[in-house]
């Protein structure tokens, strides 16, 4: 009934960009505060960026400078504008709500960054 379909992932060159977006469906995500997360294999899944209902946001200081979280409120979307992306980058990116994962994990989106 709750959803989060993120989409927009691919295999990258390092230095390329990405833009990852989040679509919610079942709720009305914009009365929360939102994140991206990632996680690669056999690592814990740690918060990348966050934006709170009001559009303040927070970075890791892994991607600080580098990604870029936005929201749409009339469409329910969160976005994730990834520049300047290194292979240490390479993972399954998520989103939900944050910094309190609030909804069911959707399946998430590969992010490879390789030359």
């Amino acid at each position: 009934q709750v959803q989060l379909v993120e989409s927009g992932g691919g295999l990258v060159q390092p230095g390329g960009s990405l833009r990852l977006s989040c679509a919610a469906s079942g709720i009305t995500s914009s009365i929360y505060a939102m994140a991206w997360y990632r996680q690669a294999p056999g690592k814990q899944r740690d918060m990348v960026a966050t934006i709170t209902d009001s559009g303040d946001t927070s970075y890791a200081d892994s991607v600080k400078g580098r990604f870029t979280i936005s929201r749409d409120i009339a469409s329910n979307m969160v976005y994730l504008q990834m520049n300047k992306l290194k292979p240490e980058d390479t993972a399954v990116y998520y989103c939900n709500t944050g910094p309190i994962q609030l909804m069911r994990w959707g399946q998430g989106t590969q992010v490879t960054v390789s030359s």
